[in-house]
């Protein structure tokens, strides 16, 4: 039936044009004149230190993502205050966020070769795709041309990042909103597998829910126990940081879809795939395919998002320092 694949054909108009109006201008290798060696600075910077700091990878494709899901891929969660406006960094959803040093490193490196050319979202873009590969993730295609937006805004960033306590029908909402569908809430959700989180997070459902205990009854029960007796032991914990795919964390793979089927999921937004009909039918065919299909879906999924609402031509700029707007 349609909607329980993948389909490569069946595309809403309204999405199409959605999306083709917002990378009119991105291309492949954008930067091919006027810094031929932007990527490559990127891509070495990348390869040279992420092997020491692997987790840093789940750490850049959050950043994205969250990046993203606010005024477009334009950079906007890089920014310190704007207009004396509390920025999106300090938004709840971001205040986990790691590597922000990183990517100031690899603008200040790209600088030095080609001063006002590379835009602070083109870079992060390419660290996050790179950063994937790099942990043997799998690789998308990244085209470029994307300009720095001026706004960065605490509320908006905590009204569009979807919470780790959404159900269903908000995750898809918050998803359709930015032009993505199941397919790519399935999809995305499946970066996961190289996840990390804190407790608050997630321990409402060790706590404070419905079920014996304390504990949310859709959570497996051998599992809820062994998160209560060694990760997070009290409902107060602050700092645990427990993986998102226990066993498995280090790979790129389709075990967090098999923790899914086995009420394992960590979050309540993770758990939530399970209970729409289309997401758990696409669950089951991810995990009755080989890993080569789950990294081409994947890869669709991330370049589609990579294109939401961009800044391209004479819109936004290009900062000179991420974390600032030009003067």
């Amino acid at each position: 039936m349609a909607g329980t694949g993948f389909p490569g054909f069946i595309i809403v108009f309204g999405l199409l044009a959605f999306i083709g109006s917002t990378n009119a201008q991105l291309q492949m290798n954008f930067y091919a004149k006027s810094c031929p060696k932007a990527e490559k600075i990127i891509s070495d910077y990348v390869k040279e230190h992420i092997p020491n700091a692997p987790s840093l990878a789940a750490s850049f494709i959050r950043m994205h993502f969250h990046d993203c899901f606010v005024r477009g891929c334009d950079g906007s969660v890089l920014l310190n205050s704007t207009n004396g406006q509390s920025p999106e960094k300090n938004a709840v959803p971001n205040q986990t966020l790691r590597g922000f040093d990183f990517i100031d490193r690899v603008k200040s490196l790209v600088e030095a070769e080609c001063p006002g050319i590379v835009s602070c979202a083109d870079i992060l873009t390419l660290v996050a795709r790179d950063s994937i590969v790099t942990v043997g993730g799998p690789f998308w295609q990244v085209p470029t041309g994307r300009r720095d937006g001026v706004i960065s805004n605490v509320t908006e960033a905590n009204n569009n990042i979807p919470s780790p306590f959404s159900n269903f029908t908000t995750l898809l909402t918050l998803f359709n909103n930015q032009g993505l569908d199941t397919n790519d809430l399935v999809l995305l959700s499946g970066a996961h597998t190289i996840g990390i989180a804190h407790c608050p997070a997630f321990s409402r459902r060790l706590y404070n829910s419905t079920g014996p205990g304390g504990v949310d009854p859709t959570l497996d029960s051998e599992y809820a126990a062994n998160l209560k007796t060694n990760k997070c032991t009290t409902p107060n914990d602050n700092t645990t940081i427990v993986e998102m795919d226990p066993g498995s964390r280090k790979t790129f793979d389709l075990s967090y879809y098999t923790l899914l089927t086995k009420r394992r999921g960590l979050f309540n937004s993770d758990a939530a795939l399970t209970t729409d009909s289309t997401s758990l039918g696409l669950i089951n065919q991810l995990l009755s395919s080989p890993q080569s299909f789950f990294y081409a879906q994947f890869a669709k999924s991330m370049e589609k998002m990579g294109r939401i609402n961009v800044k391209t031509g004479s819109q936004g700029e290009i900062r000179k320092q991420c974390a600032l707007v030009n003067s």
